[in-house]
């Protein structure tokens, strides 16, 4: 991706409208008791459109802007945010996406891990949580939302992004004439 100053306030109202969305909205939606948590897959999303760089810059600034108007342990989404992006862009520099399913699996397993991140950090700085079974159960709802909610991030981001974007040039072939009874 090349980021032009254009792009960089494209990616910044991603990120502000993201965080707030979730907030706002996707907080406040349960299904089966448990909220979708879209900013994971968002973040998955820019670092596979943009990169190991993209992917980390989005995750710190969501983490961070998320844990400032939340009012809680400032800098515990970031790690683990910042974490998941850098895995997502590593993962488009490394390979190619040659499925279409590749973006809403890669936001499905990375979702996972964000979840378990935020818990183990959670756990670390010693928040008080009541601890039981029924997390488990968040975890994996959350995951499987975020399988069905990471296509229309992607395919939603993507578009924003579109002049930016550094996609391989499909190189078409001339047919060949072919000569007969030659």
């Amino acid at each position: 991706m090349i980021v032009t100053p254009r792009i960089f306030a494209r990616i910044a109202v991603i990120v502000v409208l993201g965080v707030l969305l979730q907030l706002s909205f996707f907080s406040r939606v349960m299904l089966f008791d448990t909220s979708p948590d879209v900013l994971p897959a968002l973040v998955v999303s820019l670092g596979l459109l943009g990169g190991s760089m993209t992917g980390t810059l989005a995750g710190f600034s969501i983490g961070f802007l998320v844990d400032c108007l939340m009012a809680g342990t400032l800098g515990g989404s970031s790690l683990v945010l910042l974490g998941i992006g850098y895995l997502a862009g590593l993962f488009r520099e490394r390979f190619e996406i040659h499925s279409a399913l590749v973006p809403p699996l890669l936001c499905m397993g990375l979702t996972f891990a964000a979840e378990l991140g935020f818990a183990a950090v959670q756990l670390m700085l010693g928040v008080d949580a009541p601890v039981s079974t029924l997390i488990v159960r968040d975890v994996m709802l959350k995951s499987i939302f975020a399988f069905f909610l990471g296509w229309p991030i992607y395919l939603g981001v993507r578009r924003v992004l579109r002049p930016a974007l550094v996609e391989g040039t499909r190189v078409r072939r001339r047919r060949q004439p072919t000569v007969l009874g030659a």
